[in-house]
């Protein structure tokens, strides 16, 4: 990999988090605990009756934030990861932000799911954790994987999102300056991207936009005049 740690290392500096801009509103608990109640129904898993798989395809990987059962590779057809959320806060601020990936339509994703061990206590930590506001509530569906064991079901987070802070068919080039650049409470794009490509690398996946990034956002880190934690 051309980005490593060095230059990721480069991109952190400390951001105060200036809390949800306009337009965003927090999902109190007890409708995170509905939406998690009624995925659930949508995809016939009856508290525990049946395994809940998630289908990880970016941070998921690498930091899924529960127990988890098990990991098996997986590929969703009709969708594909692309930087296509606008980020103000977490990963980005106003002065530079960032972006989020999601899944757009059109090609393949092959990443992994995630086996829950207990299905209704771990989606909604997941919910609280990708969906933290309430205009989000729609963005997690349900869908088909190819698995090494066949055809199964997984949950999906962020499949198709739409909005004002959607950036649809970004060029890898402007996608590649923003990451170097972005920085928020959580940490940096670059580290992002990073950690991404690094743990699809270790289960022997190999998107070929993300290789490319990953090696354009390493350029743009070295080219900058100072380093961006200044």
């Amino acid at each position: 990999m051309r980005l490593t740690p060095e230059l990721v290392a480069r991109c952190f500096r400390v951001v105060e988090d200036a809390g949800p801009g306009p337009g965003f509103t927090p999902m109190p608990e007890e409708e995170a605990a509905a939406l998690t109640d009624r995925v659930l129904a949508q995809g016939g898993i009856d508290a525990g009756a049946a395994p809940l798989r998630v289908f990880a395809y970016g941070s998921l990987i690498w930091k899924p934030g529960f127990e988890v059962a098990e990991t098996e590779r997986a590929m969703l057809r009709g969708w594909h990861r692309s930087f296509c959320i606008r980020l103000n806060r977490w990963r980005g601020d106003p002065a530079a932000p960032g972006l989020m990936m999601a899944l757009e339509r059109g090609g393949t994703c092959v990443g992994a799911t995630l086996r829950l061990s207990d299905p209704r206590a771990d989606l909604l930590t997941l919910i609280r954790r990708e969906i933290p506001h309430r205009e989000g509530a729609d963005m997690v569906r349900w869908g088909e994987v190819e698995t090494p064991r066949g055809r199964e079901q997984a949950l999906v987070f962020w499949a198709g999102p739409k909005g004002p802070g959607i950036e649809h068919r970004l060029p890898l080039t402007i996608v590649a300056a923003r990451l170097a650049r972005a920085c928020g409470q959580a940490g940096s794009g670059a580290d992002y991207l990073y950690q991404t490509v690094a743990h699809l690398e270790a289960l022997g996946i190999r998107d070929r936009n993300l290789w490319r990034l990953q090696a354009l956002v390493a350029d743009e880190i070295g080219s900058l005049a100072h380093p961006v934690s200044g």
